[in-house]
């Protein structure tokens, strides 16, 4: 089996890792209620159960909504190794690299702040030091980025290796001093549940997660991306890089779900397993988007997707702050179609005008080269 010669970008870019970031931001910036509109319109069972997987199970489990949190964090790491070297070639030294990495992961924080933790009341009696996307994100390529910084890959295997079992450990082993039942995987009932009680309290807000233990599993997805990245970034064959990265996402899917049977996937706290079984739906995702478009050189079908992963964190911030105001703009062009159109077809349409608004502004981001990054 053989492929044809790898092609890359003028910028000496991943061309697949925009597109396949962009996929990713898709589902969260209005992809996954488009598609669960269309799939109401019909009372079909397999309607109702695929729309289920644009949905967080309770509790154990993993649906393909699941994904979408690892995966965006998987892709930072996929880039450290080009950005940590690019920065390294250009005479940086580490700690200079590492204030970059810390103003970076301080910003997120702000910016998870701005969404979940209630910084815009302006009330500090409201303020919460809260769980979000962005602060799994910060959290996770802190520790990736001092991994990185400061260990060799055989190094780095082992570290990540040793974060899954001590997460797994901690959460499986080590008593919460008020005697909570030791092994048992239930809402609250952790180790890593008693210490962020015990350290933040009521400043938690509503999204209570193990966070502070779990950034060992943080880490670890994050590491999975890096060990891609310096794969895609070493010299092997386009042949040799794709059956790696599959090779690597079987082997995480298998290990992953095994594990599975003993410590659940339970996305709310970042299971070790569900590191492993996310981790492996993602490498395997990378290698499909890295054939067709960096080594087929078959670019124009992701478009749409690179104008969303060029600037991923202005769709994320602009879709959660003001997707309210992008659906009134949607409904002035689309609101008159509803004396003419079922409700169950309109709706769809109103969904998708909505996505289309934010879309357009990213592509005018886009055409004029404004890019905002972190």
């Amino acid at each position: 089996m053989s492929f044809e010669p790898q092609k890359v970008s003028a910028s000496g870019r991943l061309e697949s890792l925009d597109a396949l970031r962009g996929f990713d931001m898709f589902w969260i910036i209005g992809g996954s209620q488009i598609i669960c509109a269309i799939l109401k319109i019909t009372d079909k069972p397999w309607a109702s159960e695929l729309c289920k997987q644009f949905q967080h199970p309770q509790w154990e489990g993993f649906r393909f909504f699941d994904l979408i949190m690892p995966l965006f964090l998987f892709m930072i790491g996929v880039a450290m190794p080009f950005s940590i070297s690019k920065r390294l070639e250009r005479g940086d030294n580490k700690l200079q690299i590492f204030r970059h990495v810390l103003i970076r992961v301080l910003v997120l924080c702000f910016l998870g702040m701005l969404i979940n933790g209630k910084l815009l009341t302006y009330d500090i009696h409201k303020f919460q030091i809260t769980y979000s996307v962005l602060h799994v994100l910060a959290m996770g390529y802190l520790v990736a980025a001092i991994i990185m910084l400061n260990t060799k890959p055989r190094w780095q295997i082992v570290i990540t290796a040793i974060m899954l079992l001590a997460y797994w450990i901690i959460q499986t082993y080590v008593p919460a001093p008020d005697h909570r039942i030791v092994g048992t995987y239930a809402p609250g009932a952790s180790f890593g549940d008693w210490l962020n009680e015990w350290l933040l309290g009521n400043w938690q807000g509503e999204w209570r997660r193990p966070w502070i233990v779990s950034m060992t599993t943080y880490g670890s997805t994050a590491m999975l991306g890096i060990f891609a990245g310096q794969l895609l970034r070493s010299s092997r064959n386009p042949t040799s890089k794709i059956l790696w990265l599959v090779s690597l996402g079987t082997g995480c899917l298998v290990v992953g779900w095994v594990w599975s049977y003993q410590f659940p996937i339970i996305k709310k706290v970042w299971t070790s397993t569900y590191v492993l079984y996310a981790g492996g739906w993602s490498y395997l995702l990378l290698a499909i988007f890295y054939l067709v478009i960096d080594v087929w050189g078959l670019c124009k079908w992701a478009f749409p997707f690179k104008v969303i992963g060029m600037n991923a964190i202005v769709a994320y911030m602009a879709w959660n702050l003001f997707s309210p105001a992008f659906g009134q703009v949607a409904r002035v062009f689309v609101e008159g179609l509803k004396q003419h159109i079922a409700t169950p077809y309109y709706l769809p349409i109103e969904r998708t005008g909505t996505f289309l608004v934010l879309w357009l502004i990213l592509y005018l981001m886009y055409r004029t080269r404004t890019f905002v990054k972190i």
